[in-house]
């Protein structure tokens, strides 16, 4: 059985609307994201979300209506499993309420538009039409006052009628304005279309409406207007969009990559003007009569005026039309009207981040929507047990960073996503620069929580002082410490605080501020390292001997220790979990001593890193498990943390691992918790947050990416609390309790088409295509780009021929010519043009990256066909090409001379689109068959199909998930769960892969990448076990798992009493949406699949209505008793999982 949850929700935007939805007096703009519907209201600080809920089913039309009984506008929805309804907001409630709902319009018998669903309302808001299919307009007539209707009934939907029109390929339609209100004229729809001979033209169309008798449905015609003449001219091969012009002209628009037509209908008039450069217009809004922007592929905003004569302004005369400002590639632009004397326009795009611009005297980006989709390919960065040491952990979202390759073209980027922990910023406390470390204090000796914040800066010490209210004030001279940079501040016994600088330490009391006792550094030499608790302060003089100072009363030296020379200390901490030692990091051989406190003699001795040369920068011993014993935390100079579990009793150490947080040492701030327990901030480039789950070590995100040092301050104000020291201010803010997704960009301005990772050379390679306009020409080029794994800077480029495309890209390791292997590059690609359609289609490179990081062809192969996918099998490279499977061996003739040779091919259904290599076993993915199993015999060089999945699927993704199991993705946007019978006595059964779980995900799944070390905790207590990432065409990304066997029939029962509670707009059945559909198959629920979105919707809703689940679940058949607390917990547990 199959669980999915998702990590990144869909991003892509392709439909927007204004209109007075939440409130009468104020508009909103509502988005779609895939399935989910975003209501947004306009503040000075940019769109402020105020509502979100998901649909059971893709979005692919908005349009607003407005019932005469009603103060706000209803929204329109239609969705891609052809459900229709209307939806209006209910204020008391803060909810969706589903106004009214067509449960299924499909029609079997007609095909789907093949250029997109489109929805419109005429101008006296009679009829609603919907372009579902080709060659079908369905009317939908909106209730008007007449003698025998009430005004309650005025503006509701009626019954939908089909109408067939003659034509079949639609690029755009849209409504005439009217000159006159009079309700008998009729309205009029024009739509671009290509006619069979694939000329362009423009209809015209008139809407008669008959009102059925006694209840029944009316009747709708779409005939072309009488005794008016239409437009016989063709348009432009271009042509795309149709803009309604309002009254008085009434005409329409029509936009053309070269040029730009107006039309009249009433006097058939016919305006026509080249643009100065051609280009594709992709979307447009209308600020006023005369004025529309409009948005073309290449992310150049215009701005079109028209002219009209002057005698009576009546007529459209001409038009200027202007580049004024860039943004991303729109899918969709509203104009949200002026604010703040600036026209604020927004900009929803699927293949780029949505923004919100203002038009003035200039254009500004107000605000972006961060958006990753389309994800063309991904590659899981994992950040966590790089070392050969240890051994692997299990599956934590935390340690996994997924690197996507997002947007098309100019919008193009690499994405950073990584499940992580929040910060909610409470306030900036000031603006400072060079802050080299903070400390909390108490100033009362006898106040539990803090109020003084110490800042040290390179050459002087600032104290904050905290009132109970929250206010803040700086001390001019607080107890002395101004003068110099403070190495530490802490209270301690006696209601004293301790004060260490380079040169001297100092016990003052709180009351009075004066020094009570003070140490001095002799002369010549300074403090370079310290470390206190409440009764001892360990020193570090000159980096060479260690001093331990008795805090309990006058600072006494307890013990002092000489290590010379050869070991240099780096660092040193005294634990709160065991205070009778010592830790201690050196300089030389990487090794770390714990020692006792009270003679300084070492107790153990560790050499961290094979690697002398990699230095331990800071340490910590706290308890961070429950129950377990304390965790000795490590960071290395290099952006290694290594872990160890230390034995209190003997002081030895164990269970090493190692995770790899960034490229710069870290600093670790230990945070206390109410349990008694800690949790670590590390500071460095890639700060994370560690702390204790389900019996293991989490190493989350956290966004503090430009964070200095951090202390906790549990104020009385602040309780909980934080302070965040960054290059140029200081802010105080709380961590947030629950882990949520992050995500960082990268702009490429190119795509990026496939990406692969190397952690061996600590690089990824990039295939990627750029896109440009040459004197009105579109010039595409790809190339292939080595960048570096943390600043994401490009070393190297590699530009391909001209009309030849990446298609593939693949890290591996290969020969070396010398016997050993070698991190290599291997590139697929694929040519446009017809040159080569005799003997060359494509190309396979292999690429070594030198010394200085630069990228070097060793070797290639022209191929006949498009190299599709790439992989690795026994150590040969395995190649999609167009209609085969093709293994190549690699050698090398000489020790500078490779080459790769066909050994075995496989012939394909149709198309092969994707590869899982799992031992000698390949799954393909087919264009158009599903997924079959071959295998490679080494010993005779031959490919023998295995098993494979007779039914119809045009697959887009296959990963190996479990032993002899494939998890499949479709077109469609469904997912299949694969398994072979290898035990079975059958030639039969074992030739068939079989269906073991289905479900509709309702988007197209780009890329499946496995989890490759996830296995099943070893306790035996886990729900699901983690087996791959998925990422998908709307910027999705998905957690795929199995269910543990004891615990699928909870979870499926557990999701079937849900569904019968959550009620979703539209009033769509969960259990339908979430069924396989495809056009040749149907279902009416899916197949041993469990929605974790839906699952952990558990957690949401009120006891009550918990204990009635509970309840449905016994019923439906779930043996033992339930309890809501435990249903509860493991909720909460399927939810950490992302």
């Amino acid at each position: 059985m199959a669980y999915i949850a998702p990590i990144h929700q869909p991003s892509s935007i392709r439909h927007a609307l204004k209109l007075n939805f939440l409130s009468p007096d104020e508009e909103c703009l509502v988005v779609a994201k895939s399935n989910r519907l975003e209501f947004y209201l306009y503040t000075p600080d940019g769109l402020s979300l105020q509502h979100s809920r998901s649909v059971y089913g893709r979005v692919i039309m908005l349009h607003k209506i407005r019932p005469a009984s009603s103060r706000t506008d209803h929204l329109f929805v239609g969705t891609d499993r052809f459900h229709y309804f209307t939806l209006s907001w209910n204020p008391q409630t803060k909810t969706l309420r589903t106004e009214k709902s067509y449960v299924d319009q499909a029609d079997k018998s007609a095909r789907d538009s093949q250029t997109g669903e489109r929805c419109h309302i005429d101008a006296l808001g009679r009829f609603m039409t919907l372009e579902l299919y080709e060659g079908v307009v369905t009317v939908v007539p909106i209730a008007h006052k007449t003698k025998k209707q009430g005004d309650a009934e005025i503006g509701t939907l009626g019954e939908p009628i089909p109408v067939r029109i003659e034509e079949l390929f639609v690029r755009d339609s849209t409504f005439f304005q009217m000159r006159s209100r009079e309700k008998e004229e009729k309205p009029r729809l024009a739509l671009i279309y290509e006619d069979t001979q694939k000329r362009v033209r423009l209809k015209v169309r008139q809407l008669t409406y008959s009102p059925g008798l006694h209840g029944d449905v009316g009747s709708a015609a779409l005939d072309p207007p009488e005794a008016e003449e239409s437009l016989q001219e063709e348009l432009e091969i271009g042509a795309s969009h149709i803009i309604p012009v309002a009254a008085p002209s009434c005409g329409v628009l029509v936009l053309g990559e070269t040029g730009i037509m107006y039309y009249e209908h009433s006097t058939n008039t016919v305006i026509k003007r080249p643009m100065k450069e051609a280009t594709i217009f992709c979307a447009w809004a209308m600020i006023d009569q005369q004025r529309f922007v409009l948005a073309d592929e290449y992310g150049k905003l215009h701005m079109l005026m028209l002219e009209l004569n002057e005698q009576d302004q009546q007529r459209v005369t001409g038009w200027q039309m202007d580049e004024f400002g860039k943004c991303s590639r729109a899918s969709v632009l509203v104009y949200m009207g002026i604010h703040d004397e600036e026209g604020i326009l927004f900009v929803g795009s699927h293949s780029g981040d949505s923004q919100l611009i203002s038009i003035g005297t200039e254009v500004k980006t107000r605000q972006i929507l961060p958006n990753i989709a389309p994800i063309l390919d991904f590659t899981i960065m994992d950040m966590g047990d790089r070392s050969s040491e240890g051994t692997s952990n299990e599956y934590s979202s935390g340690q996994a960073r997924l690197v996507t390759g997002s947007g098309a073209f100019t919008d193009g980027s690499l994405r950073s996503v990584r499940s992580g922990v929040g910060l909610e910023d409470l306030g900036m406390l000031a603006e400072m620069e060079n802050i080299t470390n903070i400390f909390s204090i108490s100033s009362q000796p006898d106040k539990v929580s803090l109020d003084s914040l110490v800042v040290s800066l390179i050459d002087e010490t600032r104290v904050f002082r905290f009132t109970a209210e929250g206010d803040v004030e700086e001390q001019d001279d607080f107890c002395g410490f101004s003068g110099a940079a403070t190495l530490l501040a802490a209270n301690v016994s006696n209601g004293r605080i301790l004060h260490v600088t380079s040169t001297i330490v100092r016990l003052v009391d709180a009351d009075s501020g004066m020094t009570t006792s003070e140490w001095i550094a002799p002369t010549g030499q300074s403090i370079t390292a310290t470390a206190a608790n409440e009764g001892v302060v360990i020193i570090s003089i000159g980096g060479s001997s260690l001093i331990a100072l008795d805090t309990s009363g006058d600072l006494n030296v307890k013990s002092q220790k000489d290590f010379g020379p050869n070991q240099q200390i780096a660092c040193v901490n005294l634990s709160p979990v065991d205070q009778s030692v010592c830790l201690i990091g050196f300089w030389q051989g990487s090794t770390i001593s714990i020692l006792n406190v009270d003679s300084l003699s070492i107790l153990h001795t560790e050499v961290v890193s094979a690697e002398a040369v990699i230095v331990p920068r800071s340490i910590l011993l706290l308890n961070v498990l429950p129950e377990q014993s304390p965790t000795l935390f490590i960071a290395m100079a290099d952006g290694n943390v290594i872990t160890y579990s230390m034995d209190i009793e003997n002081h030895a150490l164990s269970n090493k691992r190692s995770t790899v947080l960034g490229t710069q040492q870290a600093g670790f701030t230990a945070l206390p918790k109410d349990d008694g327990t800690y949790n670590v901030f590390a500071t460095c480039d890639h700060s994370s947050l560690i702390y204790g789950s389900e019996g293991r070590l989490v190493y989350s995100a956290i966004t503090a990416e430009d964070a200095v040092c951090v202390c906790p301050f549990n104020s009385q104000a602040y309780p909980g609390a934080i302070v965040i020291a960054t290059k140029g201010h200081l802010k105080l803010a709380v961590v947030d309790e629950e882990r949520s997704t992050h995500v960082q960009g990268l702009p490429v301005g190119a795509t990026v088409r496939r990406i692969a990772y190397s952690a061996e050379l600590k690089a990824f390679g990039l295939g990627t295509i750029t896109r440009h306009l040459e004197q009105g020409a579109e010039i595409v080029k790809s190339r292939f780009e080595l960048v570096d794994e943390v600043v994401f800077k490009v070393l190297h480029t590699y530009e391909l021929n001209n009309e030849e495309l990446v298609e593939s890209v693949m890290r591996c390791q290969l020969d070396d010519g010398y016997g050993n292997l070698a991190e290599r590059f291997v590139v697929g690609t694929a040519y446009l043009d017809d040159d080569h359609t005799d003997s060359v289609r494509g190309r396979i490179l292999v690429f070594e990256v030198t010394a200085d990081r630069q990228l070097k062809v060793i070797t290639e192969l022209a191929v006949r066909g498009a190299c599709r996918c790439l992989n690795m099998v026994e150590g040969k490279i395995v190649a999609a090409l167009i209609k085969t499977v093709v293994i190549y061996s690699f050698e090398y003739t000489t020790p500078s001379t490779p080459n790769m040779r066909k050994v075995a091919s496989y012939r394909t259904s149709t198309a092969p689109i994707d590869l899982a290599v799992s031992g000698t076993r390949i799954a393909i993915a087919d264009l158009m068959k599903s997924v079959s199993v071959i295998e490679y015999n080494s010993a005779t060089n031959t490919l023998t199909e295995l098993a494979r999945h007779f039914q119809t699927a045009w697959a887009t993704a296959v990963a190996l998930v479990d032993e002899n199991t494939y998890l499949e993705a479709d077109a469609e946007g469904n997912l299949m769960v694969l398994s072979q019978d290898v035990t079975s006595e059958m030639k039969e059964d074992r030739r068939r892969l079989r269906i073991t779980s289905e479900m509709l995900l309702g988007e197209m799944v780009n890329r499946i990448r496995p989890i490759v070390n996830s296995k099943p905790s070893s306790d035996g207590t886990a729900l699901v076990t983690p087996r791959a990432f998925l990422a998908t065409v709307e910027g999705s990304i998905y957690l795929f798992a199995t269910i543990a066997a004891a615990m699928q029939n909870l979870l499926m029962e557990l999701q079937r009493a849900i569904a019968k509670y959550v009620q979703s707009p539209g009033d769509v059945p969960f259990m339908k949406y979430r069924a396989f559909r495809s056009t040749v198959r149907e279902e009416e629920e899916p197949m041993r699949f469990v929605d974790g979105e839906l699952v952990e919707r558990f957690l949401d809703m009120s006891e009550s209505v918990q204990e009635d689940i509970v309840k449905e679940m016994q019923v439906g058949g779930m043996e033992g008793k339930l309890d809501v607390e435990e249903l509860k917990g493991m909720v909460e547990r399927l939810r950490r999982l992302r």
